[in-house]
């Protein structure tokens, strides 16, 4: 899934929605098993566009919220190589001289 560093919560639940079939009010999402409110921006929870982030995602199951599973519903893509941190000593466009 991706999201913008400015989207809420809440955005990134509609998008599980949307892929889980359950309503966003019937998630929570966690981060290191801390409630995460859905007026919270992710880029505050520090995902930026150079980073993954693991959120956990707990469905409600009746009247409760069923316990907070650990288990991964997707992975990551590799990141492109221009997104990936280089050497601050190095340059993308160095070439050697003979």
């Amino acid at each position: 899934m991706e999201g913008e560093e400015s989207s809420t919560m809440f955005l990134l639940k509609h998008i599980v929605e949307g892929i889980l079939k359950q309503l966003p009010d019937e998630q929570r999402l966690y981060k290191h098993h801390q409630f995460l409110d859905d007026d919270k921006i992710l880029g505050e929870c520090g995902l930026t566009s150079q980073t993954q982030l693991r959120v956990g995602l707990a469905l409600q199951a009746g009247e409760a919220f069923e316990t907070l599973p650990i288990k991964p519903f997707s992975s990551p893509q590799e990141l492109p190589d221009v997104m990936k941190p280089q050497d601050p000593g190095s340059s993308a466009n160095e070439q050697a001289v003979q």
